[in-house]
Parts: C-alpha cells; structure tokens; sequence
C-alpha cells in the first residue's frame, strides 16, 4: 500500500498561482482546485482548493452568493460577493 505526500500550500502560494491564469485561458484550472470571483465593485480571480467545499464557512459564501445571484452569474464564472480582505482571510484560516 502506498500513501502520497500532500504538499501544503501557504495562502501566497495559492494566490499567487491563481494570478498566472488570465482570462484568456480560464478553462485551464488545476485538478483540484476551483475558479472563483471575488471582490465587491472589481472582481479578481481566485483558485481555490475543492476540499474547502466541505467547509462549513466557504459553504456560507456559497449560500450568500446563490440568494444573490442564484445560478446565473453575469461572468459565466462563480461569483462570490464579499471583500478581497474577507476572503483572503477566511482562505488563510482554512488552510492552517
């Protein structure tokens, strides 16, 4: 029986792979990882880990998000309505 070593990522490293995608070439997402929109007025892109699905508070983001927009989301791409702040940080917590 073999195990696979899991690399963590930091939060900056997760960011900081999300930013090498471009609009361009969005269909181009990492397995394992889901493509998000963040920001209040500008939306910035963000990759993010598809275990944080089953996290009680990314959960929450996706309930606020489906009241406001439902299923149709003006991008074409999952839009998450809150502060870049805010999601940084709450990302941050869950990858302790």
């Amino acid at each position: 029986m073999a195990f696979r070593a899991l690399r963590v990522l930091q939060p900056k490293q997760i960011f900081r792979q999300a930013k090498s995608f471009t609009p361009s070439n969005s269909v181009n997402v990492p397995k394992g990882y889901l493509s998000v929109y963040v920001g209040e007025s500008q939306k910035k892109r963000f990759l993010v880990l598809i275990s944080f699905l089953n996290q009680p508070s990314f959960q929450d983001l996706l309930r606020i998000s489906e009241e406001e927009f439902g299923f149709e989301h003006p991008t074409g791409g999952l839009i998450i309505p809150c502060s870049e702040a805010f999601f940084v940080n709450l990302i941050s917590k869950l990858i302790r």
